[in-house]
């Protein structure tokens, strides 16, 4: 076995990589190297253990390491790779014991995934303040939250939990107030799972509404729904400094100091691309790992996939960074086709995401923002509606805000978002068929979309904006 496929990353898109590999390839050997010890996680599961919507933190693992043993694949966990060599086409690890070797491959994929970016706030070192973007991260929220006496460890019940992190949470006094810095993805999920264990939560965001890439009317709807629940919603209220010597007692925005017993900082994530230094590999947008429709970087033999690299954007056509979990599963299962013999693109992606606040559900796709649209030459169109849900007459209609963008020009649909609180999320996935069919709006609304009064009135809400914005592109 002088070729061996050698993957950097044992998480969704690595995983997925080489399982898939060694499906279409079993006289290969493959060969998985992870620096920690937590593997094929649920990272989006994370603020619903934390909620205690998910009961053990064992129900987040998609595989275990015996798992992964029993296709074939050889898992390392405690093994870095702090170094390539593309040209002798060699790796060097460090193991978790100091020690280190080198390792030839035939193929590279690099799947190290992002991690948290804490902008200025250093959280390290200071008790009740954290990001979330691992397990242990959860762990510890969890603990941390709890009372003392009340804690469950049995809810921690992975092998790989940090137990001297969760043990030093778990003692100490449980909070009454929590700050999440940052109104986004996390922030959002965050502000609800600690709302869920009783605490008394405040938002503080940088920009004008919650959520910024789904837009405004989104941002408001989400921002009452946290409201209603007792969440605390301030926007334009940029978080300056985290207050605290031991442990975070305040944070400062605005000039002034806002009392606080816990922070969590969501203000966004890097890619891991810092491993390929020194290759001339090329970077993308957001510093990620630029690739072709393949996964090939640009160093020969050399893939990349999952939080750590690029894909096509499905409406501009260019390389865009947006992590997300479905992308790096399907990218890694497309790698690992292809390093075995069978070519398969990695696909477009288009920016679908959805999120919860509550009983509010939002999502959107594609090109929302109209100078991004512009910048990306296009002559942006944008218009919201709000429709039912179900007919009227159904028992638990809700009203549903839908907002399109297309180009004026093509009549194309570029981008949409949705919210409400009856099934509003998945609709999404209409639109984000739409664009990657390169759609315009006019055949969006003549789509035959299902209407039975408990699932959908007879115009859809998707169908109503696009019948709107069509109206608005004929003017």
């Amino acid at each position: 076995m002088s070729d061996p496929f050698v993957v950097v990353g044992a998480d969704a898109a690595g995983l997925s990589a080489a399982s898939k590999f060694r499906r279409e390839a079993p006289d290969r050997e493959v060969v998985v190297f992870e620096k920690g010890r937590w593997i094929s996680y649920a990272y989006c599961g994370m603020p619903y253990f934390i909620a205690r919507y998910v009961d053990r933190m064992s129900d987040l693992l998609s595989l275990s390491p015996d798992e992964v043993d029993e296709r074939g694949i050889d898992l390392r966990r405690g093994h870095e790779v702090v170094a390539v060599d593309p040209d002798a086409k060699r790796v060097t690890v460090e193991t978790a014991e100091g020690d280190r070797f080198e390792r030839a491959y035939g193929d590279l994929l690099v799947a190290t995934g992002a991690r948290a970016d804490p902008g200025p706030f250093d959280v390290r070192g200071l008790d009740g303040a954290f990001t979330l973007h691992d397990m242990d991260a959860a762990a510890a929220i969890d603990a941390y939250v709890a009372e003392p006496d009340a804690y469950d460890p049995d809810r921690a019940d992975v092998s790989a939990v940090d137990r001297d992190r969760v043990e030093r949470n778990a003692a100490m006094p449980a909070p009454e107030t929590a700050a999440v810095v940052g109104g986004g993805y996390v922030g959002v999920e965050v502000a609800e799972a600690l709302a869920e264990r009783g605490l008394d939560v405040r938002v503080f965001h940088r920009s004008g509404h919650l959520l910024s890439p789904f837009g405004e009317a989104v941002g408001n709807r989400v921002e009452d729904a946290l409201e209603a629940e007792g969440v605390t919603v301030h926007t334009d209220a940029p978080v300056e400094a985290l207050v605290g010597d031991d442990r975070i007692e305040a944070i400062e925005v605005g000039g002034d100091r806002v009392p606080v017993d816990m922070a969590v900082v969501g203000v966004g994530i890097r890619p891991n691309a810092d491993l390929l230094d020194g290759t001339g590999f090329d970077r993308g947008p957001g510093d990620a790992i630029r690739v072709d429709d393949h996964g090939r970087t640009s160093l020969p033999d050399v893939y990349a996939a999952g939080d750590c690299a690029t894909a096509r954007h499905a409406v501009t056509g260019e390389p865009d960074w947006t992590p997300l979990g479905l992308t790096a599963n399907r990218a890694g299962r497309a790698i690992g086709a292809t390093v075995a013999g069978d070519p398969t693109p990695v696909g477009d992606i288009a920016g679908t995401a959805a999120v919860k606040a509550f009983d509010a559900e939002a999502a959107r796709v594609g090109i929302l923002d109209p100078d991004a649209a512009e910048a990306a030459g296009f002559d942006p169109v944008r218009e919201t509606v709000t429709a039912g849900s179900r007919s009227g007459y159904y028992p638990g209609a809700a009203e549903t805000d839908v907002t399109l963008v297309a180009d004026r020009d093509t009549g194309r649909l570029l981008g949409g978002s949705i919210v409400g609180t009856d099934r509003a999320a998945i609709r999404i996935d209409t639109l984000a068929t739409a664009i990657e069919a390169d759609m315009t709006v006019p055949e969006v609304e003549r789509l035959d979309l299902a209407y039975a009064p408990p699932f959908s009135p007879v115009w859809d809400p998707i169908l109503v904006a696009a019948k709107v914005l069509n109206g608005k592109l004929d003017g």
